[in-house]
């Protein structure tokens, strides 16, 4: 049984505008942001505007859309921080590791011999979030 979708989870108040976020990234399918508790300098999200649990009930043409995006944010990330490469991530079901119940996919900038960042719930300063997503949107502008 697919659970019902909450339109008061974090993802769903930013996407109305009831929230700030640091915005990467928008069209008419998606939402990309800066992770505000980052595991990885440059930590985007790729939301989908769609309201979606996660992948597993997600409608397929949302999907499509949405990793389209994915692949496209995740290529302006890595160039435009300079990465190595990148990780990608998205978790289903509290089980799963999911903590927020709307899809997204994390965009995680690596660097050779630099390791993910643990899980702290430290919130990154305002100013170190938008250099990155300056640097992030300057390369999605080139694309």
């Amino acid at each position: 049984m697919i659970a019902v979708y909450d339109e008061s989870n974090i993802f769903a108040k930013i996407l109305r505008g009831d929230l700030p976020c640091h915005k990467v990234y928008e069209d008419e399918a998606v939402l990309a942001l800066m992770d505000i508790m980052p595991r990885a300098d440059g930590h985007v999200l790729v939301v989908p505007k769609a309201p979606a649990r996660n992948i597993l009930d997600v409608e397929p043409k949302v999907l499509c859309e949405l990793m389209t995006r994915v692949q496209k944010i995740a290529r302006a990330v890595k160039g435009g921080l300079g990465a190595d490469g990148v990780t990608i991530q998205q978790f289903n079901e509290q089980a799963g590791g999911q903590v927020v119940f709307h899809l997204h996919f994390h965009i995680l900038p690596r660097w050779n011999g630099v390791p993910l960042r643990p899980q702290s719930g430290a919130a990154e300063q305002p100013d170190v979030l938008e250099g990155f997503r300056v640097r992030i949107a300057s390369a999605l502008a080139g694309n």
